[in-house]
């Protein structure tokens, strides 16, 4: 049951929210570069050039949306952050690694011989592949409550599977809107092979959580929590046909080139707005609700004031450098 919120309760709900919200920006616009990265394994050396400068000007930045979600954890909500790292202290790790695979790739691979520049090209593809499926293993951890048992394992690594799909769908749209010519015939292909391994991986998803999870069984098939969630899934499935349909028109290298990515980015919209409705009050599914997780009041107010500045800067930014560098990706050219 949710607490009736009080003058004093929304602090709390609110930082709670905008973790959130930012963690869902990061997966969206960081999931289409480590997308990309992935698909990098099925490109040629030319192309591999072109799909870096697709995500050049972004990539640091998008990660950017990751730092502030865990900032907010860290300094918001410090009885549930040392729950939530110590539980994930591998996965994260394994992601950082992969983050710096790519941080590193990324530079040297500019500077590199051409002897040495298909190593780095491998370092970058491996580094989003670790990354990918190191932050898919984590959410599915985090669902479950961290619970130990076989049934869990394989829940997050069916997530782990899923969100690294996602990524790979993401990163074919975010190509198709970027590319021309064989590269975004090629990215179409891509987006096509990627969309039946989401559409797979959120239907055995649906099966398996509320199996995993008692109190998100009990809130999806309550009445009339069971209705209030029905818009999810078919806006979800309408999204999913769409990008489809897209996908398999002419029209997609043409004036609809940015649909299936903006669709893939509603799919995980509506996958985020289940999640915090599945496991609200909780920030650590059953054992902590962000009151109990919270910092003093006090320490939230202040902690708001710096948010109140950051966050406009960031999302300011996030807009100004993309609407800079819209337009198609050309070759890299280096003085």
């Amino acid at each position: 049951m949710t607490p009736h919120l009080t003058n004093g309760d929304w602090l709390p709900v609110a930082f709670m929210a905008l973790m959130g919200l930012s963690m869902l920006i990061y997966v969206v616009l960081d999931g289409y570069d480590l997308g990309v990265g992935m698909w990098m394994a099925r490109a040629s050396a030319e192309e591999r050039d072109v799909m870096v400068a697709s995500i050049g000007p972004f990539w640091d930045a998008n990660e950017t949306w990751l730092v502030l979600g865990v900032g907010l954890l860290l300094i918001a909500f410090p009885k549930a952050q040392g729950v939530v790292l110590g539980a994930l202290y591998l996965p994260v790790a394994l992601m950082l690694l992969g983050l710096t695979l790519r941080g590193v790739a990324f530079d040297f691979r500019v500077k590199a011989r051409d002897a040495h520049k298909a190593l780095w090209n491998r370092a970058f593809i491996a580094g989003s592949a670790l990354a990918s499926l190191s932050q898919g293993w984590m959410l599915g951890r985090y669902i479950t409550g961290f619970a130990d048992g076989a049934w869990p394992a394989a829940f997050a690594g069916l997530i782990a599977l899923s969100l690294s799909a996602a990524y790979l769908l993401l990163g074919a749209g975010w190509l198709i809107i970027k590319t021309e010519g064989a590269l975004q015939q090629r990215a179409v292909r891509w987006g096509k092979a990627a969309w039946p391994l989401v559409v797979v991986g959120i239907g055995l998803i649906s099966v398996a959580t509320p199996l995993v999870s008692p109190a998100v069984r009990a809130r999806w098939f309550a009445m009339p929590d069971f209705i209030a969630l029905l818009p999810i899934p078919l806006v979800t499935l309408g999204a999913l046909v769409a990008a489809r349909a897209v996908l398999n028109s002419k029209l997609v290298l043409d004036r609809l080139s940015a649909l299936p990515f903006f669709a893939t980015v509603l799919v995980c919209a509506m996958a985020g707005i289940g999640l915090a409705y599945s496991l609200f009050p909780y920030v650590v599914m059953d054992r902590l609700t962000v009151w109990q997780a919270a910092s003093a009041p006090e320490s939230l107010q202040a902690i708001g004031l710096g948010a109140a500045i950051t966050v406009p800067a960031i999302l300011g930014y996030t807009v100004f450098s993309y609407r800079v560098f819209r337009g198609k990706a050309s070759a890299l050219s280096y003085g």
